[in-house]
């Protein structure tokens, strides 16, 4: 960027390290001006790895990421050095900034490349640890040693504050599969103020250092646990709910949780996560396919705010289970019930019955649902914007027909492999919703003449197709 520090590798890279630590210990004054390493939280340079979509490499020891404290460059510990430069060299352009551009610069990067500014020159190094720019530790990287990185980071903020970091309020290291219950435990230890925590892909994590960050961070409203196989439960440690009144001890705070292929949720733990977490309103349960209609009442007792709802894939929830989400009535905008085989239209007229602001529906593999479960939910839920019926074999014109006169405002329809439809329901859709802006016919046996209707009416609509002489 502007001349970063290189990292080097193999013996240069001991020798300059033991270089540098035997100039830190001859001056002790310098402990307060240490800096994480960009080592720290780079990949092994044979497997590069991307933070923040940067690609980048580190140096290393065999497989293994190195976690350093460096003292700073050399300019810094002895600045009588830059002084014997000549005076050409002494400035460069970029450093006739103020203070704030350079802040206003550092909050694009992301961390591993701010630890690199950090250790330029004095003024960057106090800049770059500004406690604005670390409100947020994004690490990502199947091979990056995330349990150390996120110690020596949170070591580093915690200097001016002993053991807690006051700033930090977000903390992403989705795929980082290295990271286990040790790496949750230091967060969840010094970020009180932690609000956002995403884990999604992170394997190792277990219940225990979930329970550990819910219990210490009151503040945390935002959680993805997506892909940790082991997470079967969201809830407080038992010190904590021993310490808590039974009423108190149910107020977590938490608002978004999405447990997309935690494959071990059952309804028991599903009832235990709905009693502590009341105040849920976008939950993501995806593939979580030993869930049942059970879990759905528990949900539905405990968190009536829900607004955003997916149960795709879980293939043993039925009407029954529509049945108590419809509860949810006017609070509910987002469903997402696709490939659950057992629904058919008797679920669906719960939902557009007693869901009328409903503005999302994905029902896409839902075999069971016909034209009579569209036409309720196009005469009840006038609001609807998105609907997903694809693979619906028994949907046909007859059902368009009935969505294309009564919602005027859909934008976005997906009829993909849908076997029954042709191009006259086409035809009557284009003709009502002018506001399409999303058609998706592939692998729908529709005319030409169709497609071209739908272009001439529907000017902003993008048309998905698998019919080569459309263009």
């Amino acid at each position: 960027m502007w001349g970063f520090s290189d990292i080097r590798h193999g013996s240069d890279q001991e020798e300059i390290h033991g270089r540098l630590v035997c100039e830190y210990d001859s001056d002790l004054s310098m402990r307060t001006v240490s800096t994480p390493s960009p080592a720290l939280i780079l990949p092994p340079r044979s497997s590069p790895g991307v933070l923040n979509g940067s690609s980048t490499s580190s140096s290393t020891f065999g497989t293994e990421t190195i976690a350093m404290v460096h003292t700073p460059p050399t300019s810094l510990t002895h600045p009588q050095r830059s002084l014997r430069q000549p005076r050409d060299q002494q400035a460069a352009p970029i450093d006739f900034l103020p203070d704030h551009a350079f802040l206003q610069i550092f909050t694009h990067l992301p961390t591993n490349q701010l630890c690199r500014c950090a250790r330029v020159c004095r003024r960057w190094y106090n800049l770059a640890w500004d406690p604005h720019l670390w409100r947020t530790i994004r690490l990502t990287g199947d091979v990056l040693h995330v349990d150390r990185a996120l110690r020596v980071l949170t070591r580093r903020l915690c200097q001016d504050t002993p053991n807690v970091c006051l700033t930090l309020e977000t903390v992403v290291v989705s795929g980082c599969r290295r990271l286990t219950d040790r790496g949750l435990y230091t967060v969840a230890q010094c970020s009180p103020e932690l609000r956002r925590l995403e884990v999604a892909g992170c394997y190792n994590v277990s219940n225990e250092a979930v329970f550990e960050v819910v219990s210490r961070c009151p503040n945390l409203e935002h959680l993805d646990v997506s892909g940790c196989s082991k997470v079967t439960c969201i809830s407080l440690t038992r010190d904590v709910s021993f310490k808590l009144s039974p009423l108190h001890g149910q107020q977590i705070s938490i608002r978004y949780l999405d447990m997309t292929d935690c494959f071990a949720l059952e309804d028991e733990g599903l009832h235990t996560i709905a009693a502590h977490c009341t105040q849920l309103t976008h939950l993501y349960l995806r593939r979580c396919m030993r869930l049942t209609d059970e879990g759905l009442r528990f949900l539905v007792i405990y968190c009536p705010s829900v607004r955003e709802l997916s149960v795709s894939d879980c293939r043993f929830i039925s009407d029954f289970g529509l049945r108590e989400i419809a509860k949810l009535e006017g609070r509910l905008r987002y469903l997402s019930i696709a490939h659950c085989s057992r629904i058919t239209d008797v679920g669906v007229r719960y939902i557009a019955k007693y869901c009328k602001r409903l503005r999302y529906l994905n029902a896409r593999g839902c075999e069971g649902l016909t034209d009579h479960g569209i036409e309720h939910l196009a005469k009840n839920c006038l609001k609807l914007k998105s609907l997903d019926i694809g693979k619906c074999p028994l949907v046909s014109d007859a059902g368009l027909e009935q969505l294309a006169l009564n919602s005027f405002n859909l934008k976005r329809l997906s009829l993909k492999s849908c076997e029954s439809i042709t191009g006259r329901g086409l035809q009557v859709v284009a003709a009502n919703c002018f506001d399409l802006q999303l058609l998706n016919v592939q692998d729908c046996d529709v005319p030409l003449e169709a497609l071209r209707f739908v272009k001439r009416h529907c000017k902003r609509c993008v048309i998905e197709h698998t019919n080569p002489a459309f263009f």
